[in-house]
C-alpha cells in the first residue's frame, strides 16, 4: 500500500481501535478493517454518518464539538458491533461471543478518541443511516452519555461534597474552593479509570490497535508510504487523542465552574437537593464546555500554536502511555490498510463496494 499524493492541506483522519481492528474515518469516508476469528479479513466500507445535517450552524467551531462526539459514538457502535462479529470467535455452545463489559468501557474511551482526531465534515457526508439510528447505535449513545455523566460530572461532585460535611459550611457550592476541588476529583477519576480499564485483556488488546491508530495516522500527516516499515518509528502518541482531549475537557469545565458556580445563589435551602440541582446546572455546561475544548485540542496539534497552550495539553500526552500500547506488526498491518482504504474513498477512487468485503488472507485485502 502507498500513501495518497497528499497537498499541503490534508484531510483530517480520525481513527478509533474496535475489536481486532481498526475504523478509520475521513471527512466523507468510514472504513473498518478487521481480523476474521476464522482467519483472513473483514472491512466495511460506506460513507460518514452525519448526525443532524440540516442544522449548518452544528458545524461551526465550538458548536461543532459536542456534535463530532455525539457522531463518533454513534458510528463507534456500529464499528464496534461489526468487530465484534468477525473477530470475536463464537461461545461454547455455538451461541456468538458476545463483547465483555471492560472491552465495552474501552470503546467509550476509544469513541472519544475519535471524537478528538477526526473531524466533521463540511457538508460531505450522509446523514446516519436510519436503521442503525433506530436500535444499537442509539441505546449505545444514551448509555455512553449516562456513563459520561455519572462518571464525571456526578461522583467528583458527589465526593466533593462529602468533603464539605467534613470541612464546614464555608465549604460550599459559593465558594471556589469547592469547584477546585471537584476538578481534583475529576483528574483523579479519569487516570484511575484508564488503568484500571487497562488492566483487563480485552482493554490492553485495543489500547495496542489504538497505538497502531496513531501511528498509521503519524505515517499519513509525514507524508510516508503506508507500510508497517515505515509507521514502525512513529509514537503511539498523538496530540488529538481523546486522551489529551479529556484533560483539556477537565481543565476548561474547572476553568468555567470556578468562573461562573460559585456566582449561583443556592437553588435550596435542603443541602442534598441543593447539590442534585447544582450537578443538572453542570450538565448543559458540558456542551459548551466540550466545543471549547474540542478547538483548543485542534489548535494544540498546530505549529502555530503558542507554546503555553502546547504546555497545558502535556498531561494528556503522558496519560496515552497508559492508553496506547506499541501494536504487533500485524495489528499495524490492519490499521495502515483500513486508513488506506479510506483515503481511496476518500478520493473517490474506492477499491472495494460500499458494504462489506471477506477476504480469505492479508495479503489479498491489501492486494
Amino acid at each position: 500500500m502507498s500513501n495518497q499524493e497528499a497537498g499541503p492541506r490534508q484531510p483530517y483522519i480520525g481513527g478509533q481501535a474496535v475489536v481486532e481492528g481498526v475504523m478509520m474515518r475521513s471527512p466523507k469516508s468510514f472504513v473498518v478493517a478487521v481480523r476474521r476469528h476464522v482467519g483472513g479479513v473483514a472491512i466495511r466500507e460506506q460513507a460518514w454518518g452525519q448526525l443532524l445535517p440540516g442544522l449548518k450552524f452544528m458545524r461551526w467551531p465550538v458548536f461543532r464539538g459536542a456534535l463530532v462526539l455525539a457522531e463518533s459514538l454513534h458510528n463507534g457502535f456500529s464499528a464496534l458491533k461489526f468487530s465484534s462479529e468477525h473477530g470475536l470467535p463464537p461461545e461454547e455452545g455455538g451461541g456468538k461471543k458476545s463483547v465483555s463489559t471492560s472491552a465495552l468501557l474501552a470503546f467509550l474511551f476509544s469513541s472519544i478518541v475519535l471524537a478528538a482526531d477526526g473531524e466533521p465534515s463540511a457538508g460531505g457526508g450522509t446523514p446516519a443511516p436510519k436503521k442503525e439510528s433506530s436500535t444499537g447505535a442509539d441505546l449505545m449513545l444514551g448509555f455512553a452519555t449516562l456513563m459520561m455523566v455519572l462518571f464525571f460530572i456526578g461522583l467528583p461532585h458527589a465526593l466533593t461534597w462529602l468533603v464539605g460535611k467534613a470541612v464546614g459550611p464555608s465549604f460550599d457550592t459559593t465558594s471556589f474552593s469547592f469547584h477546585l476541588v471537584d476538578g481534583v476529583f475529576r483528574i483523579g477519576i479519569l487516570v484511575g479509570y484508564v488503568w484500571v480499564l487497562s488492566k483487563t485483556d480485552d482493554a490492553a488488546t485495543l489500547f495496542r490497535y489504538h497505538g497502531a491508530e496513531h501511528k498509521a495516522i503519524w505515517t499519513y500527516e509525514a507524508f510516508k508510504p503506508l507500510t508497517v516499515a515505515e509507521a514502525r518509528p512513529f509514537t503511539t502518541r498523538h496530540p488529538r487523542c481523546g486522551t489529551s482531549f479529556l484533560f483539556i475537557v477537565v481543565g476548561v469545565a474547572v476553568l468555567m465552574h470556578v468562573a461562573v458556580l460559585p456566582f449561583v445563589p443556592r437553588l435550596h435551602p435542603n443541602d442534598f437537593v441543593n447539590q442534585v440541582l447544582m450537578i443538572f446546572i453542570k450538565i448543559p455546561m458540558a456542551f459548551p464546555i466540550a466545543g471549547i475544548a474540542y478547538e483548543l485540542q485542534r489548535w494544540s496539534a498546530k505549529d502555530s500554536c503558542p507554546a503555553f497552550i502546547k504546555a497545558l495539553t502535556k498531561p494528556g500526552i503522558w496519560l496515552q502511555k497508559i492508553t496506547t500500547q506499541p501494536p504487533t506488526d500485524a495489528q499495524q498491518e490492519v490499521a495502515l490498510l483500513s486508513l488506506d482504504r479510506a483515503l481511496a474513498r476518500e478520493e473517490g477512487k474506492p477499491k472495494s463496494p460500499e458494504g462489506v468485503t471477506l477476504y480469505e488472507t492479508f495479503a489479498q485485502a491489501a492486494a
